[in-house]
């Protein structure tokens, strides 16, 4: 909890601080981004990397190198000697970093609780990496009001201690642990293979490759709304993206209440995050705008929950490191293209547009692998879109 308050507080430190550099441009904030995701081509290695070797000492390196990222660039911005190329060079430093961290993070969920709790412990997990979105965005939009940029960098690193301290003190012999797939060769294209001849897990990366890449880019639309449509400050960039967090929350819990997520209810509930993302983007006043987030939370949240929970679900415990990676490639990896694409569609065509055209093309993406769906399990495919069928899965 510690660690994600002081990661979100860093995203919006960063965010503030590459349009304080560049004279609020927006393509400047998508390759920021960009950069930072960009590694996640190799996500499929990092999946590698965590099914070889032992997932909670991969976890303390990982969150170790973090937390010296985030110190250099905490010194660099209060010595006033931070330039854009620095905060690029660092954003693509912490992505090849996350490469290996998020596919060993969201298997090792399994070896702390076991099989049988997995979707709730996944479930869980983002409500509390949720709490700390509601927390560290409000904190930082203070911090940086009140102390300046740099002290967001400072604590964000200091919080990196909070997650090696407890990795450090947990009993490895109570671990779930599975065994390690010797070195060998062709265990990529293996991994490949098997996501491949199940339908559920392409299905499912289809739609959140779609989804994540041109709809899940609030980090650049928050701040360009708030800043540049609203003309707020600090402190409202940060309330903006409390609010958001809110309905995130909301949703990760109504994710936890269900012990396994269907393919119904990823897709009513991409469907639901699109149109939620769109109306968002038309709202006439920071209030309102502010409002529409809530349900877009929600709807995203419970949507993304149940892709990851079902993605870990289906695949073997051997094959759960690499299936991850490629997981984490389709949900990260489309950052490269669709954040610089989202800030140049802001600065053409204005920020309200970039965050509209992004649940355009996610329900456009929705609508597709609906009709996929359907015909692949011989349902019709207004059974899927009928408005009462959003209701019943999200009571």
């Amino acid at each position: 909890m510690v660690s994600n308050t002081g990661t979100w507080m860093q995203r919006v430190a960063q965010d503030w601080l590459v349009l304080e550099l560049t004279h609020n441009s927006g393509t400047a904030l998508g390759i920021t981004a960009g950069l930072q995701f960009a590694p996640m081509v190799a996500s499929m290695w990092g999946g590698v990397v965590a099914d070889r070797y032992p997932k909670r000492r991969i976890l303390m390196v990982t969150q170790a190198l973090m937390g010296g990222l985030a110190l250099i660039l905490g010194i660099l911005a209060i010595t006033g000697a931070v330039r854009i190329w620095q905060v690029y060079m660092l954003a693509f430093a912490l992505g090849m970093v996350t490469v290996v961290d998020n596919p060993t993070r969201q298997a090792f969920a399994v070896e702390m609780v076991g099989r049988e709790s997995m979707a709730n412990a996944i479930a869980l997990n983002s409500a509390v990496f949720n709490l700390a979105r509601i927390v560290g965005p409000a904190i930082a939009g203070l911090v940086i009001a009140l102390v300046g940029t740099p002290a967001a960098f400072l604590l964000n690193a200091a919080s990196y201690c909070a997650v090696i301290a407890g990795l450090k003190l947990m009993r490895p012999e109570e671990l779930h642990q599975v065994k390690h797939p010797p070195r060998a060769p062709g265990q990529l294209r293996e991994a490949l293979a098997y996501v491949r001849a199940r339908p559920q897990l392409w299905m499912t990366m289809i739609l959140i490759f779609f989804v994540a890449t041109f709809g899940m880019n609030f980090q650049v639309t928050n701040a360009l709304m708030s800043r540049t449509v609203f003309h707020t400050g600090a402190g409202a960039f940060g309330f903006a993206s409390a609010m958001f967090a809110v309905g995130a929350l909301g949703g990760a819990l109504l994710a936890a209440r269900r012990a396994r997520p269907t393919m119904r209810l990823l897709f009513v509930t991409a469907f639901a995050f699109a149109v939620f993302e769109i109306i968002a983007g038309m709202m006439p006043g920071f209030w309102t705008f502010l409002l529409a987030l809530v349900p877009t939370g929600v709807a995203l949240l419970t949507f993304t929950t149940a892709a990851n929970s079902s993605t870990q679900l289906a695949t073997t415990a051997e094959m759960r490191g690499r299936v991850m990676g490629l997981y984490m490639l389709v949900f990260l990896g489309g950052a490269p293209l669709g954040s610089p694409l989202v800030g140049w569609v802001a600065e053409e065509y204005g920020a309200r547009m970039s965050l509209i055209a992004g649940g355009v093309i996610s329900l456009a993406a929705t609508v597709v692998v609906g009709f996929m769906l359907a015909r692949n399990r011989g349902v019709p495919v207004r059974e899927y879109l009928r408005p009462a069928e959003l209701a019943r899965i999200m009571a």
